[in-house]
C-alpha cells in the first residue's frame, strides 16, 4: 500500500509503517492545491490539522482506501463524502488520552490554587498569601460531558483526588464504572461544580455551552474545555464569568485560535478572558505531549493494519 503523509509527524511513524510493509511519502509542506495533484496515486492518506478532506479531494482519489488523521477528532474530514466510496476513516483517539486527562487536571488544580495568578504576582515582588488562598479539589462533583477515551482517562484522574464523578455521554449505555457514575444531562446539570467537556465538534455539539446551557445550570461552576473550541461560545462564557455563574474556566481550545484573525466581538471576548485571573489558557496542547505523539502513531498503523487484515478475510 502507498501512503502520502501531508502534515508534520513524529519520526517514529516512518519506521513502523516499514515494519508494517507500507511504502509512503513524507511531504508536510503540500498545501491544498499540491494534495489535489498527488492523491490520485495513493491508497492511503495521513493528515493531522492542516487540511480538510472533502469532496473536492475525494474526486481526485480513485485509489484512496483510507484517511487517518495523526489527532483525535474527524471534523477534518467530509465522513459522509468518504464512506460513500467505502473510504475508512481513522482517528487516533486512544493515542492522547493521556496527556489530555493529566492537562485537565492540571489546569484545574492551576485555577483552584491560583498558581498561574500568585506566579505572576511573585515576580512582580507581590507577596499576598491571602489573596491566592485556594480550594481543593477533594469532595468536588465533576460532571464529564463525552465518556470516550478522553473523558474515561480524566475521570480516572479525577476519582484519585476524592472528586464525585457524572458522566454523561448520549452515545454510550452501561458506561459507568469504578471512576464515574452515569448520569443524564439534566442530573449533571443539577449536581456538577465543575464541567468537563470531552465530545466531539458536530453540528449537534457547536456551541454546546451557550447562554441557556450556562443558565440552566442548578449552581455556579467551573467550565473545562480541552475538546474543540467550538463547542464553547466565548461571549456566553464572558457574560457567566461576569454574572458569576461561571466560577472560572479553563481553555485549551478556542471558537477562533487564529489570534491575528479575530471578528470584532471575538476580540473582544478574548480580551476579558486573557485579563482575567479566573481563567488559565493554553494554546491548544492538552493532547500534545512527547508521549502522546508516539502513541498517536502507534494507534494509527494498528487500525491500518486491523483493516488491512479485515479485507483481506473478506476477499
Amino acid at each position: 500500500m502507498n501512503i502520502l503523509i501531508v502534515d508534520d509527524t513524529h519520526p517514529s511513524l516512518f519506521e513502523m509503517l516499514k515494519q508494517a510493509g507500507f511504502v509512503y511519502r513524507y511531504e508536510p509542506a503540500f498545501k491544498r492545491a499540491d494534495i489535489l495533484t498527488h492523491i490520485a496515486d495513493y491508497e492511503g492518506l495521513i493528515i493531522r490539522s492542516k487540511t480538510f478532506i472533502d469532496e473536492e479531494i475525494l474526486q481526485k482519489a480513485p485509489k484512496l482506501r483510507f484517511i487517518a488523521r495523526a489527532g483525535a477528532g474527524l471534523d477534518l474530514i467530509d465522513i459522509a463524502a468518504a464512506e460513500k466510496r467505502n473510504i475508512k476513516v481513522f482517528a487516533a483517539n486512544e493515542g492522547n488520552r493521556d496527556a489530555v486527562a493529566e492537562h485537565a487536571v492540571g489546569m484545574l488544580l492551576g485555577l483552584f490554587a491560583n498558581i498561574v495568578k500568585a506566579d505572576r504576582e511573585v515576580r512582580q515582588g507581590i507577596w499576598d498569601r491571602e489573596g491566592n488562598r485556594g480550594i481543593e479539589l477533594m469532595g468536588k462533583t465533576v460532571g464529564l460531558i463525552g465518556y470516550g477515551f478522553n473523558g474515561s482517562a480524566t475521570a480516572q484522574r479525577l476519582s484519585g483526588f476524592g472528586c464525585n464523578v457524572l458522566a454523561y455521554d448520549k452515545y454510550l449505555v452501561n458506561y459507568g464504572n469504578a471512576y464515574a457514575w452515569e448520569v443524564t444531562l439534566e442530573e449533571l446539570m443539577e449536581k456538577a461544580e465543575v464541567i468537563s467537556l470531552h465530545v466531539p465538534l458536530t453540528e449537534e455539539t457547536r456551541h454546546l455551552v451557550n447562554d441557556d446551557f450556562i443558565e440552566r445550570m442548578a449552581h455556579p461552576f467551573f467550565l473545562l474545555n480541552m475538546a474543540r473550541g467550538e463547542i464553547v461560545g466565548l461571549e456566553s462564557v464572558v457574560n457567566g464569568l461576569k454574572s458569576g455563574k461561571i466560577r472560572g474556566t479553563c481553555l485549551d481550545v478556542l471558537e477562533n485560535e487564529k489570534l491575528s484573525m479575530l471578528t470584532p466581538n471575538q476580540q473582544a471576548a478574548f480580551d476579558y478572558l486573557r485579563t482575567s485571573d479566573r481563567v488559565i489558557l493554553t494554546p491548544h496542547v492538552a493532547g500534545w505531549t512527547q508521549e502522546s505523539y508516539v502513541k498517536i502513531n502507534e494507534v494509527l498503523v494498528k487500525q491500518i493494519l486491523a483493516s488491512q487484515k479485515v479485507e483481506k478475510s473478506a476477499i
